[in-house]
């Protein structure tokens, strides 16, 4: 049973943006002060990607963890469940043929959800992201060494 009525309910959920939540702009801030330069919802991608990184190939998609499934902590409400079972299983199967796209295009798909961006764990992801993007650049710049210039 729903604390609201029908019509609040519904003026409150139409309120939920799907883009420049907190936490993607958490996500921006970070890897704009640390020199990375990207697009933002690209709309010829499949799923509009959050974060798009075009030098790195790499798109990111920073994913609240109701609205996508999160299997650590995304709960389904008591109300209308069989409603929001369905549409959860839906937007799970959407992002997985979007990843599946993307990969298939050449792009690198990280997924960030809003549990990570909590204030205790915050720091870590946005390191760990960080040192995932080093990592992608150096792998995709790095220069082997040529055979014809061993003495």
């Amino acid at each position: 049973m729903d604390i609201w009525t029908k019509g609040k309910r519904s003026e409150v959920m139409a309120k939920i943006r799907g883009k420049n939540t907190k936490p993607e702009l958490l996500v921006r801030r970070f890897l704009f002060s640390k020199g990375y330069r990207y697009r933002i919802h690209v709309k010829h991608l499949p799923g509009t990607p959050d974060i798009v990184l075009p030098k790195y190939n790499v798109v990111i998609f920073v994913h609240g963890c109701f609205w996508h499934g999160h299997a650590v902590d995304g709960r389904l409400p008591h109300s209308n469940l069989e409603f929001w079972a369905s549409k959860i299983k839906h937007n799970k199967e959407r992002d997985f043929k979007n990843t599946q796209k993307l990969l298939s295009m050449g792009w690198k798909v990280i997924t960030i959800w809003e549990c990570q961006l909590k204030p205790h764990e915050k720091e870590s992801t946005l390191l760990a992201l960080d040192n995932l993007l080093n990592k992608l650049f150096l792998d995709k710049y790095r220069v082997e060494p040529s055979s014809n210039n061993n003495p």
